[in-house]
């Protein structure tokens, strides 16, 4: 039989019209390639075995009949596990929460669920996403299936994991500093952060203008596929556009011919990116210039603005945190309790000081835009780092979000942000290039994405090495 594992979302859709293979026959290769990786890389919350075989058995009796709901019925997903899946609990990470069963699925869920897909279980992230990390109190580690003795990154942790290891086509992240792009540069993958309210969220996320939800892939054909269902609107989120929502495998072999790109290695203001990162990202631009794009070295007019991610963070850290008295204060991770005290001790002045300071960064960079069809900057300055460590050993950080610069600017800004995998280092482990698009346009940088597959295949894995 065919090894369902490596094809496309399509392809296998298109297996299972012809009626050459079925979803079960595709679940039961996840879930045996699940039962031989999870031990080594714990990527899973919850693995919903007996709700993943009905739903596979009831898309199988549909397109026995050929009364398929449409091209995405039998595919399998994953949810992060701070998204609610009506029926299994939402734990996020942290032991200062219920473990009672979801009422209700989350937006994205639902749209998935609707499709007909499988919703294989919930992945790990870090306590409530605070950390581009992969670690947890609840959950433990999470490891990258590229090196286990090093982290995934955060916090989409587990879903970036099975994604490396094809557990599925669609695996559902969240990012609100990074934490898509974060681990998809550190797995290999390809992650894209959509542009804000592309994706309807409930509940409504507490760190608000920062908080997006979107797609983690081995191709960025799936994750065009998955934002096409996942994207669809929902009227419990009124942040959201709540617009029809176009089917972005159209024109996705568009190309970047004619585009103005601009590549910045440093944005005018990083200071660490590791060598072998800077000559994998700088040979990842000039891939443009031979695709026909017109590009430049500039750095867009910004300043750093950890400023004001830090209010916005902190604020929302200590709001999805208010429930945790001082007795349970030491169920926290400490970085997390240092965050929430933090975000306690900010005022409504400081919280909306911040938010018109967002507002401008935004126009700044939107004018940027005017110039400029797409932004190249490195994803991570460093490969992934070791299990254990909160900074890359050797360094002078001090919180993770300096080892992240390249990442919180465009949750500020809201813009469509991704990683794509662009070559490894001299570990073995990946790098990645991100593609940054004016707001609004998805569908240029998953253009911009897949232009670039092509011409350089992403490596894939299936196996945890160690």
């Amino acid at each position: 039989m065919t090894d369902l594992l490596s094809l496309s979302a399509r392809r296998c859709a298109d297996l299972f019209a012809r009626k050459q293979a079925s979803p079960v026959d595709l679940l039961e290769a996840v879930l045996q390639r699940l039962d031989v990786v999870e031990p080594q890389i714990n990527a899973f919350a919850v693995v919903d075995r007996a709700g993943a075989r009905k739903a596979a058995e009831e898309s199988a009796a549909r397109h026995a009949k050929g009364t398929a709901i449409g091209p995405a019925d039998g595919l399998i997903g994953t949810i992060k596990d701070n998204v609610l899946v009506k029926g299994l609990p939402n734990r996020r990470g942290t032991r200062a929460s219920p473990d009672t069963p979801a009422a209700e699925d989350s937006p994205a869920t639902a749209r998935l669920k609707e499709a007909g897909c499988v919703i294989l279980g919930k992945t790990t992230l870090p306590e409530i996403g605070w950390k581009g990390l992969g670690d947890s109190p609840i959950y433990g580690v999470t490891r990258n299936p590229w090196k286990t003795g090093h982290t995934t990154g955060g916090s989409s942790a587990g879903a970036a994991a099975a994604a490396a290891l094809g557990l599925g086509h669609f695996h559902l992240g969240t990012d609100g500093l990074g934490s898509i792009r974060i681990p998809a540069a550190f797995t290999g993958v390809f992650g894209l952060k959509p542009s804000f309210g592309r994706v309807p969220a409930y509940p409504l996320s507490t760190m608000a203008v920062l908080a997006h939800l979107g797609p983690l892939t081995r191709r960025v054909e799936d994750a065009a596929f998955m934002l096409s269902l996942i994207g669809r609107p929902d009227s419990r989120d009124n942040t959201a556009w709540n617009t029809p929502c176009p089917d972005y495998t159209e024109n996705l072999d568009k190309g970047v011919r004619g585009l103005r790109v601009a590549w910045s290695p440093r944005m005018g203001y990083v200071d660490c990116v590791d060598p072998d990162v800077a000559a994998a990202t700088e040979k990842a631009a000039k891939v443009f210039e031979e695709l026909g794009a017109t590009v430049e070295e500039v750095d867009p007019p910004i300043t750093d603005p950890r400023g004001i991610t830090d209010v916005l963070w902190h604020t929302g850290a200590a709001v999805a945190m208010k429930h945790v008295g001082a007795s349970d204060e030491p169920l926290l991770d400490p970085g997390l309790l240092a965050e929430v005290k933090s975000g306690r001790a900010l005022t409504a002045a400081n919280y909306l000081d911040a938010f018109l300071a967002r507002g401008k960064f935004a126009h700044e960079m939107a004018v940027f835009h005017e110039t400029y069809d797409l932004l190249l900057t490195p994803q991570m300055p460093t490969g992934a780092i070791p299990v254990g460590a909160d900074v890359p050993p050797g360094s002078s950080f001090k919180h993770w979000i300096e080892w992240s610069p390249f990442t919180y600017p465009f949750n500020v800004t809201q813009q469509p942000a991704a990683s794509v995998p662009c070559g490894l280092t001299r570990d073995g482990l990946p790098i990645g290039l991100q593609i940054v698009g004016a707001m609004r346009e998805d569908a240029l940088v998953l253009q911009a994405a897949r232009a670039f597959e092509q011409t350089r295949p992403f490596a894939t894995i299936n196996a945890p090495r160690a």
